[in-house]
């Protein structure tokens, strides 16, 4: 019987100053810019930008759908850029493709789509039949085996689609918008099937996304891309706690809420006193400064904030006002400067 809850090693993957150059007879577009990033075995990376950035590009790199203009690929130590089509075709039974929109076929039972691949394999069809049947037990689909695609919902389709992702054991996992056409619930059963995943068979798994959220509740590092260039990169506590571009910034802004918006900054700014947002972290100092206030006539109320915890740290920020002599205040402002950030909200 096939093992699915021993671990296997996952690839390695090494992006070497790769940059993709498309050509018309009229234009030319960049849409990888010399790009270096390294996927460790086991990981969960997400690749998130907006749409343009590259990412689907980036992604048909490690499958060998494209070939890069110039630099290299290693997966597991291999160089795969230039290798012959037949090569290319044993590297890609070891990578397992989830798509947006499941690419299922109607015409299969979801049984009979997990089967396929290992049809294509030439695997016998008493160990195809045993091998879906506990494909469809690993992501809870076990009765489900005789339903067509119409009759599944987003969630189990996209279940059958990692199932069959999966039929083929292999060591790699790429999840192109595999979440995007999900509803927020069914989302959260998704990524946590992909966690169990990774745990589970080790699998290393690359994320392509535009939803810091999914990044945030599954990667272990996130890269973010703009203009076909990788522009940030890290763990994800560091990312989301220290984004260091405003490409970043924005995206974390999405999934953390913890600044007010433009509408909600215009209520809090209605009232009397001074806003400030200030950035928490574990030596930011701002409850042993707050607690010195009340004895200076200055009152504080936490008006806006939110606390996050990645990877077991924790970070987040506060916004607050201020009521009392100015002096005291600009004193406090001037004291958070020197141990965190601080933005005083003003019209």
């Amino acid at each position: 019987m096939t093992d699915y809850s021993g671990a296997q090693r996952g690839t390695r993957i090494e992006f070497h100053n790769i940059t993709k150059v498309f050509k018309n007879k009229k234009t030319t577009t960049k849409a990888l810019d010399d790009v270096s990033l390294t996927v460790e075995s086991g990981e969960i990376v997400g690749i998130i930008g907006f749409s343009g950035a590259g990412k689907s590009t980036l992604v048909r790199m490690i499958n060998g759908l494209d070939t890069p203009t110039s630099g290299e690929l290693l997966l597991d130590g291999t160089n795969v850029v230039g290798m012959p089509e037949k090569q290319l075709r044993g590297i890609r039974r070891n990578i397992g493709m989830i798509f947006q929109q499941f690419n299922l076929m109607s015409s299969r039972t979801a049984a009979g789509n997990i089967e396929y691949p290992l049809k294509l394999q030439g695997v016998d069809k008493q160990e195809r039949k045993q091998r879906v049947q506990e494909l469809l037990d690993f992501v809870g689909l076990s009765d489900k085996g005789d339903n067509y695609p119409e009759q599944l919902s987003g969630g189990q389709k996209q279940r059958v689609g990692i199932a069959r992702a999966l039929a083929t054991q292999p060591s790699l996992l790429l999840a192109d918008e595999a979440t995007s056409a999900l509803d927020p619930t069914t989302t959260h059963e998704v990524l946590d099937l992909l966690r169990k995943v990774n745990r589970d068979l080790g699998i290393t798994i690359v994320v392509i996304t535009h939803e810091m959220d999914v990044v945030r509740s599954i990667a272990d590092k996130v890269a973010v891309m703009e203009n076909g260039r990788v522009i940030e990169d890290g763990s994800v506590y560091e990312v989301f706690s220290h984004p260091k571009t405003s490409v970043a910034e924005k995206f974390v802004a999405t999934s953390l809420r913890n600044t007010p918006d433009i509408v909600e900054a215009d209520d809090l700014l209605a009232h009397e006193g001074r806003l400030f947002t200030i950035n928490l972290t574990e030596k930011s100092g701002f409850f042993d400064a707050a607690g010195k206030l009340g004895d200076k006539g200055v009152s504080i109320a936490v008006v806006h904030g939110g606390i996050t915890t990645l990877q077991k740290h924790s970070f987040g920020k506060l916004t607050v006002r201020l009521n009392g002599p100015a002096e005291a205040i600009e004193e406090f402002y001037a004291h958070m400067q020197c141990t965190t950030e601080i933005e005083e909200i003003q019209r």
